[in-house]
């Protein structure tokens, strides 16, 4: 690649800045119009967070767009702050103190056992990541024969026609001195004389927008502090979200024209509402969406009018979420508004939008899981799961014909092209799986037919089988599971199992590839999702019929999959691992409580595990909003005797535990570490207490490991950071299951 650089005007002007952005990350990816794209080194996480991993996206609280956001969505708070109010407040802040370096030694102590397999894991993975990053380039933004694309901390200009590979650098992070920062989204103004980035750190879920003017020395117009989405109304009017506190409420327009100004156009009174802004595939109206976990609303802003106050486009109504598309002077409207409460696609006239005068376009069949959407000039094309299998259904906006196709069956996820043209004839998507490395295909509008693009250089993987399963949960309802090992596996009741969940937010699994899932297999693990309830694996109601005074369901589906999984000979309780992150930690926890004979050893990455005591906590940023997930126990004595029943913190008792690994961050704004520390040590006594009364000789216990990461955060790691956190969890989870062969012949102890 050719690299004409063209910053010598803009160095100068951001560093007299540089003190604006505050961001400390070396991971570089690119967020654009619809789901974002990550074009650097993919991030490995054994444990699934919500959402897709390598199209690492923003983490959004409160935001339910199925197809548009990645989100954790998982209520915490900050590191108490330094602050001495009150006696009390003191001891407490003691108290933390105390416990965080408490949990720093003992790591420090025990991590020398774990280095040698630790070291062996990461060269491993790193030898497969560069065999299967052929594919991992940037998508880029396409304006005409312009093609805008960040790669290595820079952005850069190509033309779509140019073989030889030359382009241009617009922006580099690494030259204009924010070395610890990777760029998160850029936007290109129409005419394309502007060019906004998101600048974001590891430490800190609030980016910095910074304002580029394009030409043969661009230069740097304008910095913005703490912005969430931002989108282009016209060639220089800007408007942004501002987010503090995970919080975003605010939307603001800003001008690059001779007389610059920025104002406040709206503000989101609903501490439940989280707001960002979306511009309409043919860039006809900016959308300003407000949306709880339950419901939504929109505001439409002209482009062509963009100082004109927004327009309302249905008020919301309790329980109906809506989203806005635009073709032809109508809103398609993907709602849940109508009987079953599933997303259906909807149309009405701008002038008309009230919902009375909404028409039903196309309803999902039952079960199906809408995965994402995109609307083309005359199409709109449907990415939809049902029991395991993927679909597209391509629906034509003028005929109203629907075409189904039905995908590879070894396809797990959907990567769609970061940001297609609107007038295209062909929908670009990448199909993957935790052990198939993404393959392109495309949909042709005119043939009406599915292409498989030229073979990847790296094949797919053949030698693994996929199996999809059924359990019977405690209320006969049938819970699916995904199933992952070598086709000339024998003997699977010896095999090693790696057990994922998540069931929360209505968020799937994540099934995308990830190196460290296609190295236990070729190890010989077996690797299993149970799409349990709380999820969103079979739509909505599945999710519903797991929150609130649901959740038990998700624990009962979990310990079932188990089950079955134990019964059908893959594996057994003494070779299996539980893998959760996040809100997974609840049902992860909550199974080590109840039932820990199924497993040998948990890892948990920032996981949720004092629910009851988060939740009393209404000052903490996000709480107010995640009651519709978890109920509200200030409030409600139901909701907290319910919480309490499951919660597990609270329900920690001396007993038999299996081994647990945990990977917490300092500056995690979504988990409070102090409830994070308080699990561990309680959870550690619970163990020794257990193995004390026994008084039986040489008796096992089981080690309780806190990671705590000074750097990091509940979404984001570098790199680097990102390969040392996996390689540890791996090696801890080869260490206990190692262990067992010894333990079958005499019994020994792991203090």
């Amino acid at each position: 690649m050719k690299v004409r650089r063209a910053c010598a005007g803009l160095q100068s002007l951001l560093q007299s800045r540089i003190f604006s952005v505050k961001c400390y990350s070396k991971q570089n990816h690119l967020q654009t119009t619809g789901p974002s794209s990550k074009i650097d080194t993919p991030k490995w996480h054994i444990l699934d967070c919500s959402g897709r991993t390598r199209t690492h996206r923003t983490v959004p609280p409160g935001s339910i767009l199925p197809w548009r956001f990645f989100s954790c969505k998982q209520e915490g708070t900050k590191i108490p702050s330094k602050r001495k109010q009150n006696t009390s407040l003191t001891t407490s802040e003691l108290l933390y103190r105390n416990l965080l370096k408490s949990e720093q030694e003992h790591w420090n102590d025990i991590s020398a056992r774990y280095k040698a397999v630790t070291k062996r894991i990461k060269e491993k993975l790193e030898e497969l990541h560069d065999k299967y990053t052929f594919n991992s380039g940037s998508p880029g933004i396409r304006f005409g024969e312009n093609v805008y694309f960040a790669e290595h901390s820079c952005v850069f200009l190509s033309k779509a026609d140019d073989d030889e590979g030359n382009v241009d650098v617009l922006f580099s992070t690494e030259d204009l001195g924010f070395s610890d920062t990777f760029i998160q989204r850029i936007r290109i103004s129409p005419d394309q004389k502007y060019m906004a980035i998101s600048l974001k750190s590891d430490n800190s879920e609030e980016a910095t927008c910074v304002i580029v003017k394009l030409g043969r020395f661009p230069v740097m117009e304008k910095v913005i502090p703490s912005v969430f989405s931002f989108e282009w109304a016209t060639n220089d009017v800007l408007y942004y979200t501002s987010q503090k506190n995970l919080k975003c409420q605010n939307v603001f327009v800003t001008t690059f024209t001779n007389q610059k100004h920025t104002k406040l156009v709206y503000t989101e009174q609903d501490a439940r509402f989280f707001v960002d802004i979306y511009c309409t595939k043919d860039r006809r109206f900016l959308t300003i969406n407000s949306n709880s976990k339950t419901t939504s609303e929109v505001w439409l802003v002209d482009c062509r009018q963009p100082f004109k106050l927004p327009a309302l486009v249905q008020a919301r109504t309790k329980g109906v979420i809506y989203h806005i598309e635009h073709r032809n002077d109508e809103l398609y409207i993907l709602t849940t508004y109508g009987e079953p409460a599933e997303y259906k696609l909807m149309k009405a006239p701008v002038a008309s939008s009230g919902i009375e005068n909404w028409q039903l376009v196309y309803a999902l069949e039952e079960k199906m899981k809408l995965v994402d959407l995109e609307v083309f000039s005359d199409h709109c094309v449907m990415f939809l799961k049902n029991a395991g299998h993927l679909y597209l259904h391509v629906i034509s906006l003028v005929s109203r014909s629907v075409q189904s196709v039905k995908l590879p069956a070894w396809a797990c996820e959907f990567e769609l092209e970061s940001h297609p043209e609107h007038t295209t004839s062909t929908c670009y998507f990448q199909l993957t799986s935790p052990v198939h490395p993404p393959k392109l295909y495309a949909y042709s509008f005119k043939e009406n037919n599915l292409i498989e693009q030229a073979v990847q250089e790296v094949p797919i993987i053949t030698n693994c089988h996929t199996t999809r399963l059924l359990a019977k949960s405690k209320d006969e309802t049938s819970v699916p599971i995904t199933v992952f090992h070598k086709m000339s596996s024998k003997e699977l009741h010896r095999k090693p199992l790696l057990v994922h969940v998540y069931g929360a937010y209505g968020i799937d699994l994540n099934m995308s590839f990830k190196e460290e899932k296609l190295m236990l297999i070729e190890e010989g693990w077996i690797l299993a999702y149970c799409h349990v309830r709380g999820g969103g694996e079979l739509g909505l109601s599945w999710h519903k019929d797991g929150c609130q005074h649901n959740k038990l369901k998700g624990l009962h589906d979990l310990k079932a999959c188990i089950m079955l999984l134990h019964k059908l000979g893959f594996s057994q309780p003494k070779y299996t691992a539980l893998a959760a992150a996040s809100a997974g930690g609840v049902l992860a926890g909550a199974l080590c409580n109840t039932d820990p004979d199924l497993l040998r050893a948990v890892v948990l990455q920032a996981p949720f595990v004092d629910v009851l005591n988060t939740m009393m906590k209404t000052h903490l940023p996000l709480t107010v909003e995640e009651q519709e997930e978890w109920g509200n126990p200030s409030a409600d004595e139901k909701s907290m005797k319910y919480m309490k029943s499951y919660c597990p913190y609270q329900n920690i008792k001396p007993q038999c535990y299996p081994s647990v690994f945990i990977t917490a961050y300092e500056n995690d704004q979504r988990i409070p570490l102090t409830g994070v520390l308080r699990y561990v040590q309680k959870l550690r006594k619970a163990a020794l207490d257990h193995a004390r009364s026994t008084s039986t000789k040489g008796n096992w216990i089981p080690n309780i490991i806190l990671d705590i990461r000074a750097t990091g955060s509940h979404c984001d790691s570098s790199w680097e950071e990102s390969l040392n956190e996996v390689a540890r969890q791996l090696a801890f989870l080869n260490k206990e299951l190692e262990e067992v062969c010894h333990l079958q012949h005499h019994t020994k102890s792991c203090k």
